[in-house]
């Protein structure tokens, strides 16, 4: 089992932006689905973006444009960039893996392992 840790999160302005990292241990990362998630108060989890096992993108639309997947520059890593934030953007943020199928590649119960989060905060 893979284990995930992100960094990278902080207070931020609105308009500013943040490069949030995980760093996979454990196991490799190649082969398998590569995610991000969030869970703002009183909100459940939500898919935020992905990087499938073939390269591929996927984003939620409310970060389409701003946000970037890819993968790290250290070996077992991938980020997650962040441009042009807005309040609405302040949650924790997940890192995750698993082996969904492409139809569930934004389902979070199709992730088995999971970082601790980190606390994402946009606000003047």
């Amino acid at each position: 089992q893979v284990q995930l840790v992100e960094s990278g999160g902080g207070l931020v302005q609105p308009g500013d932006s943040l490069r949030l990292s995980c760093a996979a241990s454990g196991s490799t990362l190649s082969g398998i689905n590569k995610g991000w998630f969030r869970q703002a108060p009183g909100k459940e989890r939500e898919f935020v973006a992905t990087i499938s096992k073939t390269g591929h993108t996927y984003y939620a639309p409310s970060v389409k444009g701003r946000f970037t997947i890819s993968r790290g520059n250290a070996v077992n890593t991938f980020d997650l960039q962040m441009d042009a934030l807005r309040p609405e953007d302040t949650a924790v943020y997940y890192c995750a893996t698993g082996r969904a199928i492409l139809s569930s590649i934004r389902d979070p119960n199709m992730y088995s392992s999971w970082g601790q989060g980190t606390q994402v905060t946009v606000s003047s």
